[in-house]
């Protein structure tokens, strides 16, 4: 193996170093992406940050501030090109040449035209050496939902759905299809989005919590969105009473000041929304108002009906398939079997299969 393709495989190393720190707060900041940052010295990584918890401060702040080493003529490795505007914190471009860091590597340009492409030229200017690229096909895929957010008036949708081997979505004796592998991984997946919506049917049927139950994780547990055009939902249901701990809103059609009332004392944020002409709530204009909240990743987690309109009107942009190693059979409800080749018909998708301990975990990104 050559010098240089040594180079390139320890750039890489560091540079996955760097997406582990930025995996850690996904979700959880806000308006800002999700970045890692690993700083190394001689071969050795003396420090490392991500974005912090709502968005600040940033991973290179983070890695620099609590670095114990010296980190003069140090390499500093971070996933998306560094901010060099001024926002609620300084540029990092500027603390990076404050620290008399010697070398920066990024993977992706910022597509926030505050920063897009400017970091290098700055950081050239005093005699920094910049590389990007490094990594680009595994970061780019992390960022979608980012580069969504500021590309798109829609937000990024991941939709889940678990179904029994002979494809049914519900058990008549059955609370759970599938088996604590597969809740345990969708816990984490909750952790990583900002925001769960859901439909007042699967609130009323199955009175979930709709929290992140991994210790640990708790408080990256995401705000609750209940499509509820009625008022129908119950007061005493779990979501409710959790509703002091964990934002929730409901967004409505149908005035019931009675309910209203009742809900807002108990913290609920109530959002009422026109309906289309079929007397449904339109779920494009849905996703802009959930995005003009401030949500960007947004966690479809609902029963057939609205999970299947979400695909159909392709507003998904990963499908999570959790496949149980059961059949139902004369114990099954509501069968996915005819939507789901209506769904993969004339689609282009890339998938990845996860084995579950006898269940499995299809991912399916949508192009």
């Amino acid at each position: 193996m050559s010098i240089k393709q040594n180079k390139q495989s320890k750039h890489s190393f560091f540079m996955k170093l760097a997406l582990m720190q930025a995996q850690r707060n996904l979700g959880n900041t806000k308006e800002n992406p999700a970045v890692g940052c690993v700083i190394v010295k001689n071969d050795c990584i003396i420090s490392a940050g991500c974005t912090g918890i709502n968005g600040r401060p940033h991973a290179e702040q983070n890695a620099i501030t609590y670095s114990k080493n010296d980190i003069k003529n140090s390499d500093l490795y971070v996933t998306l090109e560094p901010c060099s505007h001024y926002g609620r914190t300084p540029p990092c471009v500027k603390t990076i040449i404050r620290n008399k860091i010697k070398r920066v590597f990024f993977s992706l340009n910022d597509p926030d035209r505050r920063s897009y492409n400017k970091s290098t030229k700055q950081l050239k200017k005093n005699k920094i050496r910049v590389q990007n690229g490094i990594l680009g096909s595994d970061i780019k895929n992390f960022y979608k939902s980012y580069f969504k957010y500021k590309e798109n008036i829609l937000p990024f949708v991941t939709a889940k759905m678990a179904i029994s081997k002979d494809f049914y979505t519900n058990s008549k004796k059955k609370k759970w299809i599938t088996n604590k592998f597969s809740r345990g991984r969708v816990h984490l997946m909750r952790s990583n989005h900002d925001c769960i919506l859901t439909s007042v049917n699967t609130i009323i049927i199955d009175n979930p919590r709709f929290t992140c139950r991994i210790r640990g994780l708790e408080d990256n547990s995401p705000s609750r969105i209940i499509l509820d055009k009625r008022l129908k939902i119950h007061i005493t249901s779990n979501i409710i009473r959790s509703a002091n701990k964990y934002r929730t809103i409901i967004f409505f059609n149908k005035i019931d000041q009675k309910k209203i009332k009742v809900l807002k004392n108990l913290k609920i944020e109530l959002v009422k929304i026109p309906l289309s002409e079929d007397g449904n709530f339109d779920l494009k204009y849905i996703l802009m108002k959930v995005k003009i909240l401030g949500f960007s990743r947004i966690f479809l987690e609902s029963g057939l009906n609205l999970t299947t309109n979400f695909l159909n009107k392709g507003l998904v942009d990963d499908f999570q398939l959790f496949i149980s190693s059961k059949n139902l059979g004369q114990n099954g409800n509501n069968s996915f079997k005819k939507n789901m080749k209506l769904f993969f018909k004339n689609r282009k998708f890339t998938n990845e299969k996860v084995n579950l301990f006898g269940d499995k975990l299809i991912s399916y990104r949508i192009k």
